[in-house]
């Protein structure tokens, strides 16, 4: 639909001229990753409004300016192997394949089944095809194909669960809401086998639920 690709390209607009999007990297990923897609079929034509969405089950797409800070902030590179915590509807994912590109690949957890399964619908009509979309609890992290260069968890946590320290690899980052649903995003950096914590503002997320969450 060419009017949504316009809403498209006035988002990307938008999002840099705010500062969000910083890299001509992410603003082409934004651009070619189609974000009605990703949401449910009556709310399509509000793809573009930049604010969370409702995607059943008490879950939310998450705003694309939240989407645009984190992957800045991970700052990703092609071929690198990463690790979502929370695929919702596969959109965040869809975002951070375009960036790791045709060598890379995103393994998704989703806990929820029903969701799990519309996250792989969505990302096979995009076309994506390096995303894996696994069914578990989040919180434990992904220990078969770890470490991970980077990680990333979509929804909130009471605390940086520690098997993500685990599986991040040296000098990899960890970016992670920390709090209730009004909470603090934070990141961390492995080092020496040190982490490093640094509070990138305030956000709100819906929890993370498992092991390790609430």
């Amino acid at each position: 639909m060419d009017d949504l690709y316009e809403k498209r390209k006035k988002l990307v607009k938008r999002l840099q001229r705010d500062g969000r999007i910083l890299s001509a990297q992410v603003a082409k990923s934004f651009i070619e990753i189609p974000r009605e897609l990703f949401v449910p079929k009556q709310i399509e034509r509000s793809a573009y409004i930049d604010q969370p969405l409702k995607i059943g089950h008490n879950q939310t797409i998450s705003a694309p300016h939240m989407v645009a800070i984190m992957v800045e902030e991970l700052k990703i590179l092609p071929g690198q192997i990463i690790l979502e915590i929370g695929t919702g509807s596969g959109y965040h994912a869809a975002i951070v394949s375009n960036l790791v590109g045709k060598n890379g690949h995103v393994y998704s957890i989703e806990r929820i089944p029903s969701l799990a399964a519309s996250s792989k619908e969505n990302l096979l009509k995009a076309h994506i095809s390096n995303v894996t979309v696994i069914c578990s609890d989040g919180s434990e992290g992904l220990e078969k194909h770890a470490p991970y260069d980077r990680i990333y968890v979509t929804c909130a946590a009471p605390k940086i669960p520690d098997p993500l320290v685990q599986q991040l690899k040296e000098n990899g980052i960890l970016l992670v809401p920390v709090g209730d649903r009004f909470c603090i995003l934070q990141r961390v950096i492995k080092q020496n086998d040190q982490i490093h914590i640094d509070h990138l503002g305030g956000c709100a997320f819906v929890p993370l639920i498992g092991k390790h969450g609430f």
